[in-house]
């Protein structure tokens, strides 16, 4: 495609929109980048016309706006900012959620994604616009035949000037964004050597290297990200349980055997829709053709997430702005300012006499020691009139201290004025004293927060963005099953999750909403925490809930060596109910065979006493009930022999005969009963153990 027709269309159509966007921008982009260089580059807050009036002179940089920024940059490195997945429909628990929240924190961990949001957050605060990306990556390079991949989140530098949105897209995350250029910068012999191609740039018109003293020759490239519509049929099947089953188009191209499948199971097709498919496509593009057509990326979002300082939209045109930009003319002046104080204070502070040169005639070298070698007197020649009479005179006159101007003290003390109102007065908290009460600190630590809100609520917005992207991409990249995958809980700790196991943690099903919490870091929250919890157990007397505390203190206790200990007391407060446990710890509870007690020990025993009793008794009554059934065999026998007797005997002998058979039925009948009651008595003996073993063991 590379260099067919409709590439060669699609380049065309992709820089002109580039080139479009870069000049709507060039205002903007361009002051983002002068505030990013004023405060990190030594010399930079000299540049321009500033710098060339004071060329020659001392130039003197006292860079508080750096100083003021560390205190933000610190401020949200101290408040991670963390992704939450929530149900739609307001469910309090989920464990999908869980799962996703799990996966989402350790791609972060496993992709350094701390560089990427510190990078993005910095640029937005200092310049007022950075941005960050995700990306996908195979989780074994080398094995050709592992095709399982994870989302990585990765840095973007010099965003103001490499990261374009289209113009249309006016939500702050640019969810709405059409497409979306990333600029990349490498050496023509690295670009040749990879792409075979002669080095052709895109043309990126922003920069700024006034004040450097070299810079290498590079190419740029771009990634051109696209999205695409395409139209989509979703079948949709009824079940046998009245329940639907629904099947796009591109599951069928993807599994060819699924529609006979669907015939063999007897699925009845129900209605068919017509949807359509967001998709997006990249692209890799030089100043003059299209590299590489990289085909539908994960996911169905542009996978590049802006970050913004402070933003506006006004006359149609998107402004931004980070902490530099209203603080520069100060610190220029007071750079200024501090310059000229210095030139001052660096003149000669001493008064030096002013002679002709005849008066000095001989005597240069002496003058000139003095202030080495400190002569005891000095002499100069003497002046004559003009009859040649000698006039004694001292010195013409004497040079001057070089004198302090008025209004530069008055702009010194103006300007740190200023200064500390738009920085934000950074120096407050050196100001605390220990004697001040805690809702003072406070305040005070309040007022410095309120500094730095904007710019964290912002990023918080950029967090909730990627963490929309990871989702979408995760149910195309997380979907193989029988998967086994990490997870990390919000305190850190490593647990494990298998993909698709009994149609659990199926990412395709997962359809959340995302939302952010700013809170202090996991170090901060585990000391707070404990502190917490110490302040509650000196307010309680419930051994219980002192146990329950103390456990707890013990688990967020923070140091070398201790990792064992806090596995031990989660165990004990798993097994109290107090925390929820996790999958392998409720599957080793469940298999862990639990020591009997004392007492359970003599309960069972009591138990097998009255068990072996009871089967003696029963040993005892089938050996009554053997003897009867011989008894009664015989009975039958001898009335057999009766019958057959009764056959051949006369009919003179009937009603002998007659008379012996009524015998032989009542001793039979006698003997039944006789059964009847042995019977009887075995069941009431067996009821009479079975209640005493129930009675004596009743947990058994």
């Amino acid at each position: 495609m590379k260099d067919s027709k409709k590439a060669r269309d699609i380049h065309a159509t992709a820089i002109k929109d580039f080139d479009r966007i870069q000049a709507a921008l060039y205002n903007e982009r361009k002051q983002c980048l002068e505030d990013r260089r004023f405060y990190s580059i030594a010399g930079a807050q000299w540049e321009g016309s500033l710098g060339d009036q004071f060329e020659n002179k001392p130039k003197f940089e006292v860079n508080k706006v750096h100083l003021s920024l560390i205190k933000i940059f610190n401020e949200y490195r101290n408040n991670r900012i963390t992704v939450d997945f929530i149900t739609k429909d307001g469910k309090q628990e989920d464990k999908l959620a869980d799962v996703c929240d799990g996966l989402f924190r350790a791609d972060e961990q496993d992709s350094g994604a701390e560089e990427a949001y510190d990078n993005g957050f910095e640029e937005a605060v200092g310049g007022g616009f950075g941005a960050f990306r995700l990306t996908t990556e195979y989780e074994d390079e080398e094995d050709d035949e592992d095709e399982r991949q994870r989302i990585r989140i990765e840095p973007i530098y010099d965003a103001d000037t490499s990261v374009f949105f289209d113009l249309d897209a006016k939500r702050q995350d640019k969810a709405d964004a059409k497409y979306c250029y990333v600029v990349y910068s490498t050496s023509p012999e690295q670009f040749e050597q990879e792409w075979g191609e002669t080095p052709s740039s895109v043309p990126k018109s922003i920069s700024d290297v006034e004040y450097d003293w070299f810079t290498p020759d590079v190419v740029y490239f771009a990634e051109y990200y696209k999205v695409e519509y395409e139209q989509q049929t979703i079948h949709v099947y009824g079940t046998f349980a009245g329940g639907e089953e629904r099947y796009s188009d591109q599951d069928f191209e993807d599994d060819p055997d699924l529609e006979q499948r669907i015939l063999e199971i007897g699925l009845q097709k129900l209605r068919e829709k017509k949807t359509k498919r967001r998709r997006v496509r990249k692209y890799i593009l030089s100043g003059s053709k299209i590299l590489e057509d990289c085909g539908y990326i994960a996911g169905n979002n542009i996978p590049i997430v802006p970050v913004y300082g402070k933003r506006w939209f006004i006359d149609n045109v998107e402004r931004c702005m980070g902490h530099v930009r209203l603080v520069k003319d100060a610190q220029r002046l007071k750079n200024m300012l501090t310059s000229k104080l210095a030139e001052i204070s660096a003149s000669s502070t001493v008064q030096k006499p002013i002679f002709t040169p005849e008066q000095v005639a001989g005597h240069e070298v002496s003058w000139s020691e003095d202030n080495i070698k400190n002569y005891p007197y000095l002499l100069i020649n003497p002046i004559t009139d003009a009859v040649g009479n000698p006039m004694p005179s001292g010195p013409i006159a004497y040079t001057q201290s070089a004198q302090l101007p008025p209004a530069l003290a008055t702009l010194m003390q103006v300007v740190d004025v200023d200064q500390h109102e738009l920085l934000g007065g950074s120096g407050e908290t050196d100001q605390m004293l220990s004697h001040v009460s805690g809702k003072a600190h406070a305040m005070i630590q309040k007022r410095i927060d309120g500094q730095s809100f904007i710019y964290m609520d912002n990023f918080a917005k950029a967090v909730r963005r990627a963490g929309e992207v990871w989702l979408s991409m995760a149910k195309d990249v997380y979907v193989e099953k029988g998967r086994r995958m990490k997870a990390v809980d919000p305190m850190g700790q490593l647990s494990q999750v298998t993909m698709g196991e009994a149609g659990n943690n199926v990412l395709t099903k997962a359809s959340f909403d995302v939302t952010v919490d700013v809170g202090p870091s996991s170090s901060s929250q585990r000391e707070a925490t404990v502190q917490a919890f110490i302040g509650i157990l000196a307010t309680t007397q419930d051994p219980q809930t002192r146990q329950i505390l103390e456990s707890l203190i013990m688990l967020n206790m923070e140091g070398e060596g201790l990792a064992q200990t806090r596995a031990y007391f989660r165990k004990q407060l798993v097994q109290m109910g107090v925390l929820e446990p996790t999958q392998e710890e409720a599957e080793a509870m469940a298999n862990a065979t639990k020591e009997p007690s004392a007492q359970d020990k003599a309960l069972e025993a009591m138990a097998q006493e009255s068990m072996a009793k009871a089967q003696e008794a029963m040993a005892e009554a089938e050996k009554t009930r053997s003897e009867i059934i011989e008894i009664l065999s015989k009975v039958d026998l001898n009335k057999a022999k009766v019958a057959q007797t009764y056959s051949d005997v006369d009919r003179q002998n009937l009603a002998q005969v007659k008379q012996m058979l009524e015998q032989m039925e009542a001793k039979k009948e006698l003997e039944q009963q006789q059964q009847q009651a042995i019977m009887a008595q075995q069941q009431q003996l067996l009821q009479q153990q079975s209640g005493f073993s129930q009675t004596q063991i009743p947990n058994a």
